[in-house]
């Protein structure tokens, strides 16, 4: 009971935080540089997460910040809730460009926001078309030496469970000449797919050595990230923190 009621505090605060972030955004992304306004987008992530250490006891810890390397690069990240969308912003460095659903843009402010910051955003309907899109604009956005941003999987898959690694990230890499650098968590666990409420623990977040695309094709690249990220989610910690379901049913 008590989850609940925190989470459902959260999710009204996290609401009217982003509200205020987003209209800031909207107000000054004529007027700030671009770095200047990858402040502000951070800011809103740093708030947010404080909010969840705050109100619902969940915190992170990272692996891997060495690895977090100059220069342009793909990130491929695994997708198990919307946690991960909230932290990168402050996790990863300022420049980034996110590759996402087109659908996301038309959410009243938060979505008006994200468009502020040039996203790549794919119309997943598309096929052949949105990986010409993908592959055109991420290749922009690296030559602004800007880090791109994929959950190859494409849609949050819960926590214990694997998605399909779409190739379009490893692909971009491979273009671009890029290295990949892959990322692990369990916040699926703490932080579900669907429904309202966050348990209190500690997701673990870990950042792998860059993958080298030289001489390698996309499906390589892909299959090594693929391997990487699950086998190392597969060894972070694992107690549930939240009731198991009776046997025979499976969670959302």
């Amino acid at each position: 009971m008590m989850t609940t009621l925190r989470s459902l505090l959260f999710s009204l605060a996290f609401y009217l935080n982003t509200v205020f972030f987003g209209l800031l955004i909207l107000l000054m992304s004529r007027l700030l540089p671009y770095e200047a306004m990858a402040r502000v987008g951070r800011a809103w992530s740093v708030v947010s997460l404080w909010l969840l250490a705050v109100i619902c006891g969940l915190r992170h810890r990272i692996q891997g910040l060495e690895h977090l390397r100059e220069g342009p690069c793909v990130v491929l990240c695994k997708h198990q809730s919307s946690w991960e969308t909230v932290s990168l912003r402050q996790i990863l460095p300022l420049a980034q460009t996110w590759v996402l659903k087109r659908e996301l843009l038309r959410i009243p402010v938060f979505g008006w926001a994200l468009a502020c910051y040039e996203p790549i955003a794919i119309d997943r309907s598309a096929g052949r078309k949105a990986i010409r899109q993908l592959l055109e604009q991420g290749q922009a956005q690296l030559g602004k030496r800007r880090w791109v941003i994929i959950f190859p999987e494409g849609t949050r898959v819960a926590a214990g469970r694997r998605g399909h690694y779409n190739i379009g990230g490893a692909l971009l890499a491979e273009k671009a000449g890029v290295p990949v650098i892959p990322i692990a968590h369990n916040a699926g666990v703490f932080w579900r797919r669907r429904g309202v409420r966050k348990y209190p623990g500690t997701i673990d977040v870990v950042i792998g050595a860059p993958i080298s695309t030289e001489g390698r094709k996309a499906s390589e690249i892909n299959a090594a990230v693929e391997e990487w990220i699950e086998s190392t989610v597969a060894a972070l910690p694992g107690p549930t923190p939240f009731p198991a379901r009776p046997t025979g049913q499976t969670r959302a």
